[in-house]
């Protein structure tokens, strides 16, 4: 699948098509649509070290730092925190391919809780931004620094347990960890930013009078009326359903890029991100409303389709009359990607 990776060199992010093999990850460049045949570079997992969640980069809070015996860092970013812990308990399982036990034991432990259906990361912070029954922020002193809308780990504990999100104390540190995991929420202070480097996952969050958190929202500055990006933010608040990398052909150039895609209900809108920048905007997007959206047939070049293309190509039309082409990496992504965006038309 695709993922974003930092250069070694030039410290800049490039998506790169991956490969897990049982002793090696293979990365590829995508050039005019279509994955070159030659590796752009392979990470030899033998010996490998695997950081994740990795927290080293604030922009980026789905990252997967891997270490390689000879000390070189690879760092790729994924999507989503399902596809973050899905790539990262694949290639673990690969490094200790020989340990099955080990395998065992993180399977376990990434079962051992799961968020209910029906609740979403984005409701709960909804709902603690509630101001009547949200979290209640405060200011507080932390060795002398002062910090304003502020809350502590165990009130957050309190308050999950206590609006039915989860039922026990260790649930709601699971889910906690998760809203940390996901950029929801930061540690402030000295004991809180101190357990983001625990290496027991369990020990990330703490659940405790004396650890400080903030809503991640309120350490960022507020961008000025000429930086904002022209979306209304309506727009950008419906539930997402659907997030992935896909190929894009562009409208003037009629080049191919990877790109983000955040499909949202309530409003429906197809928003697309360019992965590779550290700011979090949409480069595009549109209205599902009144859109067609279908499959290309792979044999042969669809008309209106440039370049050498991979093929599992989609095409959606929207009321305006704009055609956009994407490309999925595989047959079974195309269908779902339609089928979840066909309810939204």
């Amino acid at each position: 699948g695709f993922l974003p990776l930092q250069g070694h060199i030039v410290r800049n992010w490039k998506v790169r098509w991956f490969v897990l093999l049982q002793d090696k990850l293979l990365y590829y460049k995508i050039e005019g649509g279509k994955k070159e045949p030659s590796p752009k570079g392979r990470i030899l997992l033998d010996g490998c070290t695997i950081t994740c969640p990795c927290l080293e980069y604030e922009n980026r809070p789905l990252l997967i730092k891997l270490k390689t015996k000879t000390n070189t860092d690879y760092f790729l970013e994924c999507c989503s925190r399902e596809e973050r812990d899905s790539w990262a308990l694949d290639i673990t399982g690969a490094i200790h391919a020989g340990h099955p036990v080990q395998v065992q034991e993180l399977h376990r432990m990434k079962n051992s809780f799961k968020l209910l259906e029906n609740i979403s990361l984005h409701d709960i912070v909804e709902r603690m931004y509630d101001s009547s029954t949200g979290m209640k922020l405060t200011r507080n002193l932390d060795q002398g620094n002062r910090y304003k809308e502020t809350f502590t780990g165990s009130s957050l504990v309190d308050w999950l347990i206590s609006n039915s999100f989860a039922v026990s104390r260790f649930e709601a540190v699971t889910l906690a960890s998760m809203l940390m995991d996901e950029n929801f929420i930061r540690p402030v202070g000295v004991r809180s930013t101190e357990a983001t480097r625990s290496s027991d996952p369990s020990e990330k969050f703490l659940d405790d009078s004396t650890a400080l958190y903030m809503f991640a929202e309120s350490s960022k500055k507020n961008t000025s009326s000429k930086e904002e990006v022209h979306f209304n933010i309506s727009e950008l608040s419906g539930k997402i359903v659907k997030q992935g990398f896909l190929v894009k052909q562009g409208h003037k150039r009629k080049n191919w890029k990877v790109r983000k895609f955040v499909l949202r209900a309530d409003p429906a809108f197809l928003h697309y991100y360019d992965p590779t920048k550290e700011e979090n905007k949409p480069v595009g997007g549109f209205s599902l409303r009144g859109c067609l959206v279908s499959a290309l047939e792979d044999n042969g070049v669809p008309a209106g389709v440039k370049g050498n293309v991979q093929g599992n190509l989609f095409k959606i039309i929207t009321k305006n009359d704009i055609h956009y082409y994407i490309q999925a990496s595989s047959k079974a992504e195309r269908v779902q990607w339609i089928e979840a965006i066909k309810p939204l038309t």
